[in-house]
C-alpha cells in the first residue's frame, strides 16, 4: 500500500510518501510545495492544486492522509490552513483516492507516543521508523510523513481489531 500524507498550508504545503508491505515500511519520497506569501491567496490555492494533483500522478499512492487544521487563536491563519486542506483532499479525491483525516495529537501520539510532542519529538520519530539517516527536509515535510505513518499504524490497528472480532 502507498500513502501519500499531507500537512496542508499556503506558504508551505509538506507531502510525504511511503510503501508498506506487511511490517516493512519504505520511505518514498516527500517535499514541499511553496507559494510566496506575496500571491494572492486564488494564485497560491491553484498552485498547490496542480502540484498535488503532479506528485499524485507521479507517485500513484493507494490513500491520502491529511492533516486536520489545528485551530489556535489566530483565526485568519486557521482559515488559510482549511483552504489548503480542503485542496489537498480535492487532489486526491479527484485522483480517485480515499482521504483520511488526523488531528495533529493523534499523529503526535502515533509517531511519538504523546499527543503533545514537539516538532522536532516527531521529527527525530519519523527518522527512526523510517530508517533515515537525517530529517527530510522542511520540517512541513516530516509532518506530512508523521501523518502518513499515523495512518498506516491506524490501518495496523484496524486489521487486527477485525481479525480478533472474526470479521
Amino acid at each position: 500500500m502507498r500513502i501519500i500524507g499531507i500537512d496542508p498550508g499556503t506558504r508551505c504545503l509538506g507531502y510525504g510518501i511511503i510503501d508498506a508491505a506487511g511490517s516493512n515500511v519504505t520511505y518514498i519520497g516527500s517535499g514541499a510545495v511553496t507559494c510566496s506569501d506575496k500571491l494572492p491567496m486564488t494564485d497560491r490555492l491553484v498552485r498547490l492544486y496542480a502540484e498535488l494533483t503532479r506528485i499524485i500522478s507521479e507517485h500513484r499512492p493507494d490513500c491520502a492522509a491529511v492533516e486536520t487544521p489545528f485551530f489556535s487563536e489566530n483565526a485568519r491563519s486557521a482559515l488559510a490552513v482549511g483552504k489548503a486542506q480542503a485542496v489537498a483532499i480535492l487532489a486526491a479525491a479527484n485522483a480517485g483516492l480515499p482521504v483520511y483525516e488526523y488531528p495533529p495529537a493523534k499523529i503526535k501520539a502515533h509517531i511519538s507516543g504523546f499527543g503533545a510532542s514537539d516538532k522536532d519529538q516527531v521529527s527525530r520519530m519519523v527518522v527512526l521508523q523510517l530508517g533515515l539517516s537525517q530529517p527530510p527536509a522542511p520540517a512541513d515535510a516530516s509532518d506530512a510523513l508523521a501523518c502518513a505513518l499515523c495512518h498506516l499504524q491506524e490501518m495496523q490497528t484496524s486489521a487486527i481489531i477485525k481479525r480478533s472480532a472474526g470479521t
